[in-house]
């Protein structure tokens, strides 16, 4: 990030704003409902992997389909249920924060 970012490294308990890994937000499920709304307009953001199956890329594209198959859809919604099962007293806690 630049020098006038807003952006914390993921240090700091206070910051409103925590970078976190494309890895992380892929394994979590959130990738996945990000193309599900982004889908709805014909784009979708893709990941390139090595052959050691870490990401080196991630950009935005153009597709023709709309949604998933029905189990990249199962394993897209067991993936966001535990991710909030593990975070919702942490995310609750940050929605009630003024």
């Amino acid at each position: 990030m630049g020098k006038n970012s807003h952006v914390d490294s993921g240090k700091s308990s206070h910051s409103m704003v925590k970078k976190k890994s494309w890895d992380e937000f892929r394994k979590n499920g959130m990738l996945w409902f990000a193309n599900r709304i982004l889908h709805v307009f014909g784009w979708a953001i893709a990941v390139e992997f090595d052959d050691k199956n870490e990401i080196t890329d991630v950009f935005p594209v153009r597709v023709k389909y709309r949604g998933f198959c029905e189990p990249v859809e199962t394993r897209g919604f067991k993936n966001v249920s535990r991710f909030m099962k593990r975070n919702a007293n942490r995310l609750l806690k940050e929605a009630l924060e003024e």
